[in-house]
């Protein structure tokens, strides 16, 4: 499994709308600017996190976005299925076509779900104020 850009910028933002939660509507402009990341781009990852109520987003005069939900009841699994096309890690567990012709036959299939299961608990179990409260552990921000 590879997290794209798309997926890591989304917890950026995440993890930074949390760390401003009660400083009311954050504008496009400040989050690219505080997460380095083009405002074209960033406006994509957006989208699709209002798309899914995961963010709130305001427009006009005093107009940018806030978390629509706590940052403890947002899972990093749920953002990043959200953002990826797959969590897989083989592509016969990747969700896309029939699956593998040799599924029956395949010794190895345990073996890749469960490590797919462990990694999907894994970011399941981690949510967007767990990002922040890491990010302090380890002296960032």
């Amino acid at each position: 499994m590879l997290v794209s850009t798309k997926g890591r910028y989304a917890l950026r933002v995440l993890a930074d709308l949390a760390e401003h939660t009660g400083d009311g509507n954050i504008a496009l402009k400040l989050i690219a600017e505080r997460q380095n990341i083009s405002e074209k781009y960033l406006e994509a990852v957006l989208k699709a996190l209002v798309r899914d109520g995961i963010i709130k987003g305001e427009r006009g005069k005093g107009g940018g976005y806030v978390l629509a939900e706590p940052a403890d009841k947002i899972s990093v699994g749920r953002v990043l299925r959200l953002t990826e096309p797959s969590l897989g890690t083989v592509s016969c567990l990747s969700g896309k076509g029939a699956g593998c012709p040799n599924a029956a036959n395949c010794s190895t299939l345990p073996l890749w779900k469960a490590l797919d299961s462990m990694i999907l608990n894994f970011l399941d179990s981690h949510t967007i104020a767990d990002l922040k409260s890491e990010a302090a552990l380890a002296g960032e921000k």
